[in-house]
């Protein structure tokens, strides 16, 4: 069976949660990369909302000016159902910019 490989992404995330991904099968998330644009050091939470719950996969993480952060490293997967949302959100307007590498489908 082929592998449907997609990618999302969110330019300049802020103070407000950003929607990057509104899961519509059981995917699989196979790499969520963060990148600070300013020139301050800024705490990013990114999680996903169940429909009922909040699950941070991290929670205030700094990331240095101009640095980045691989969310999901050393080869680790995140499987989300229908429905399920990603999201992310920064202490700092206009702050962050989110790629998303998923399997779509995955299920059948």
């Amino acid at each position: 069976m082929a592998q449907n490989f997609r990618r999302y992404t969110a330019n300049g995330v802020g103070t407000s949660a950003s929607t990057v991904l509104t899961a519509d099968s059981f995917d699989t998330l196979v790499g969520i990369h963060c990148t600070n644009v300013t020139t301050n050091t800024i705490l990013v939470d990114v999680y996903i909302n169940d429909s009922v719950n909040d699950i941070y996969l991290v929670k205030q993480v700094p990331i240095a000016a101009g640095g980045a952060l691989q969310v999901l490293d050393g080869g680790a997967k995140v499987v989300v159902q229908s429905g399920d949302v990603l999201k992310v959100v920064s202490d700092t307007a206009a702050s962050v910019d989110v790629w998303v590498s998923a399997v779509d489908d995955i299920s059948t």
